[in-house]
């Protein structure tokens, strides 16, 4: 403490000495005071909060302080702010984008990511091919990160088979059958077979029995053979699941005229879900609401259902068009409106009456 004190008078009597006589003494004094001022700041605050501001100063005028006592920083600092200044000008005119590549237009957006999603098998050059005979100028890298965005796979991922391109592709020649059981009022339990056909969504045969499998399979599917000759309809496969009632008889009904018969695999009802679906369907809007006393009873409610299905009942999958499209078309567009029950008062069907 005693040669701190003693250091800091000599240092005093030194300035007071160098400013005797000179005609600046009281601007001279004036520094002196400040920079006394400084020497407690430094010992007050070891590490002082510099602005950018600050810096922008202090690096600007140093070259001429360098040797000056009145700075608080090192000649390191001050060098370091200034290259750390020189980067911060660089860099934001690095920022300064020009015009650039013209950004797609939302057309064209929808355009890439249709022709994406319809055409799996295209790659980024194939899509380009295709807008530019649409009148649209689109590089490959636009189209790559435009799909990136939407996190659509490049070809090779986007082209898998799945079952829904698989049914899409092969509706119209593949035919799909399940089994329906039902319960009677005396707690008999009746099994139906009917069978769908994928494209249309049409129920072209079915048949119920208390004891289903065996002959009774067999004897089925020759009777659905000889309506699809009747009916022209030329299936190529036919799908229906490992259900111990589909004996090796009723495929080989099926194999003589012609069909490759596809088992689903095992406890995988989405391989066969158009089926399934109608099964809820049928419950739902039918047979859930009704005590079925016997077999002709489940047959004649089925047979009506049926015709609803075909021929009224609207499918998503067909624009909400019915499986065999209008029974009877109107000769007026301004008809009275009027209602057809079915299946005792379930379901109703509108029409308009020719005028």
């Amino acid at each position: 403490m005693l040669l701190a004190l003693l250091y800091a008078l000599l240092r005093l009597l030194i300035d007071l000495l160098l400013l005797r006589g000179r005609p600046t003494a009281d601007r001279d004094l004036e520094l002196l005071v400040l920079r006394q001022q400084l020497l407690v700041l430094r010992r007050t605050t070891p590490r002082p909060r510099w602005r950018v501001a600050d810096r922008l100063i202090l690096a600007a005028l140093g070259r001429k302080l360098w040797a000056s006592a009145l700075l608080l920083v090192q000649p390191a600092t001050m060098l370091g702010w200034h290259r750390a200044l020189v980067h911060r000008r660089w860099a934001a005119f690095g920022r300064r984008r020009g015009p650039g590549r013209p950004k797609l237009s939302a057309e064209c957006r929808e355009l890439v990511l249709r022709l994406a999603g319809e055409n799996p098998l295209w790659g980024y050059v194939g899509i380009r091919g295709e807008l530019v005979k649409l009148d649209h100028r689109v590089s490959s890298t636009s189209i790559r990160n435009l799909l990136r965005r939407h996190r659509i796979p490049p070809a090779p991922r986007r082209a898998g088979l799945t079952w829904h391109r698989f049914l899409q592709a092969h509706g119209r020649a593949i035919l799909a059958c399940d089994y329906l059981m039902v319960d009677t009022v005396f707690l008999k339990r009746l099994y139906v077979l009917f069978f769908l056909e994928l494209a249309s969504r049409r129920i072209l045969f079915t048949a119920c029995s208390e004891h289903p499998g065996g002959g009774w399979a067999a004897q089925q599917a020759r009777n659905l053979a000889w309506e699809l000759q009747e009916a022209e309809v030329k299936p190529r496969f036919l799908i229906h699941d490992r259900d111990a009632n589909f004996p090796a008889a009723f495929d080989a009904v099926f194999r003589a005229e012609g069909l490759e018969v596809i088992r689903t695999p095992v406890r995988a009802p989405n391989a066969n879900s158009r089926c399934e679906r109608w099964v809820s369907g049928v419950r739902r809007e039918c047979l859930d609401w009704l005590l079925i006393v016997g077999r002709r009873h489940l047959e004649a409610i089925l047979a009506e259902y049926v015709e609803h299905y075909n021929g009224h009942r609207p499918h998503r999958s067909l624009e909400l068009r019915p499986p065999r499209g209008p029974t009877v078309i109107p000769a007026a567009t301004g008809g009275e409106v009027i209602r057809r029950t079915r299946v005792h008062g379930l379901i109703n069907e509108y029409s308009r009456q020719a005028a």
